[in-house]
Parts: structure tokens; C-alpha cells; sequence
């Protein structure tokens, strides 16, 4: 029964912050096309890892700072947005998994364009 309420709590995070990421004014997080791709909350609702996918990030560097600065505002929106005893404090992960996707398809892409030209 928990395990349920967890994951539709995260399901409700991770709609919520795709929506309120766009809002963010900030350049530093504003690099790229950002896409929420998991969120993982502890079983005391307490903390909130969120993996965030970012096709076109100039510095992930700076891109940390941007999130880092922009948390308490993202913390409060969610807090406001969803009905839960405590707001979970997020802790945000770079996914470069889509990036990787997009890489490995432009190979294959370019392997099949040469087969062809044989």
C-alpha cells in the first residue's frame, strides 16, 4: 500500500516540476530543452531525487549552481501545488541518458547511410 502512495507521489512531482522547470528565469538552468525523466521520493517523504534530462547543456557546472539556486522556489511551488504533510527536499541528478540515446542513433544512422552507398 505504501509502495502505491510513493509512486503516485512521485508521478505528482515529476508532472509538477516539468511544468514549473519552464518557469525558471534563470540562464544558468535555462541551456537547453530540460525533461524530467525520474523522480525517486524516500519512504518518509523527506527527500526527493530528481533526474533531469537536458538536450543542448553548454556546462553542467553551472547548470547545478542554476538548480541549487532555484530550489527553494521549485520546493515552495511544489508545496503549494500538491497536498502533502512535508515538502520533500529535492536533490537533482544530470541524465545523460537521452543524450547517449541520440548519440548511439546518429551512429547507427551513419553506418546504414554508408551501407547504402556501397
Amino acid at each position: 500500500m505504501a509502495s502505491n502512495k510513493i509512486a503516485r507521489t512521485n508521478d505528482d512531482i515529476q508532472r509538477v516540476l516539468s511544468a514549473l522547470l519552464t518557469q525558471i528565469k534563470d540562464p544558468r538552468v535555462r541551456q537547453g530543452m530540460i525533461s524530467v525523466t525520474r523522480v525517486e521520493t524516500t519512504g518518509d517523504l523527506r527527500y526527493a531525487k530528481v533526474w533531469l534530462s537536458v538536450l543542448g547543456l553548454e556546462s553542467e557546472k553551472e547548470f547545478r549552481r542554476g538548480l541549487r539556486s532555484a530550489s527553494g522556489w521549485l520546493r515552495r511551488e511544489l508545496g503549494a501545488s500538491l497536498s502533502l504533510r512535508h515538502t520533500p527536499e529535492l536533490v537533482f541528478e544530470v541524465d545523460h541518458s537521452i543524450e547517449q540515446g541520440a548519440y548511439i542513433s546518429g551512429l547507427i544512422e551513419h553506418l546504414s547511410a554508408g551501407e547504402t552507398e556501397e
